[in-house]
């Protein structure tokens, strides 16, 4: 049923009226509606060895953005769905002498402050949500893969490792954000970062 209070009201809970102006703006999506909030910025893109070789099969399942680059034009477009609480997002990357590269993906509240964000094929990032006072933080708990309407936790750290993401007020309409995913091994095995603002909501 379509509410009054954004979808990500309840994921923060008491904290949500702490959030910078930004971050209201960011996450004004309310469920069961229309609503679209639209950001656009420049990103940087890198990955280590082992993510660029298996770069052709990441574009194939989009689970990543496959392509490096440093000043990547972003527009990304946080949309409701009328029939559903899903949060989702259209990220659009503009590569040099590429085609733009849409980046799909949905957040799902599991409960409380806890996300799972799921790419296509239904893999998924499970995370925490929560504001340090100074950042939003996605708090890293696993990767999982919905089956049949089951959701199946799986070992994909072990390939991977990690993923953590924060997001910074720069000011009313300015956020900086970064995500990264960390092997214990490998170290570093990907990033993305940029600056947005809030063109539209």
């Amino acid at each position: 049923m379509k509410t009054e209070q954004p979808i990500f009201q309840s994921v923060f809970a008491a904290q949500w009226e702490t959030l910078p102006a930004v971050m209201h703006k960011h996450y004004a999506n309310r469920p069961f509606s229309h609503d679209v909030v639209m950001v656009e910025g420049k990103m940087d893109v890198e990955f280590g060895w082992l993510v660029k070789l298996f770069s052709p099969m990441l574009r194939l399942v989009g689970a990543l953005v496959p392509y490096q680059g440093q000043g990547i034009p972003v527009e990304v477009y946080f949309r409701s769905e009328p029939d559903s609480a899903r949060y989702c997002l259209d990220r659009v990357f503009h590569f040099p002498n590429k085609k733009p590269y849409v980046f799909y993906s949905k957040m799902v509240q599991l409960e409380g402050s806890i996300i799972i964000e799921f790419m296509k094929y239904g893999i998924g990032w499970k995370h925490r949500y929560y504001y340090n006072g100074d950042k939003v933080i996605l708090e890293h708990m696993g990767y999982v893969w919905k089956v049949l309407g089951k959701i199946i936790p799986v070992p994909l750290g072990v390939l991977l490792g990690r993923g953590y993401a924060e997001e910074e007020a720069l000011d009313e309409d300015r956020f900086r954000m970064k995500m990264n995913i960390i092997h214990p091994l490998f170290g570093k095995m990907y990033e993305y970062r940029g600056e947005f603002k809030v063109c539209d909501e």
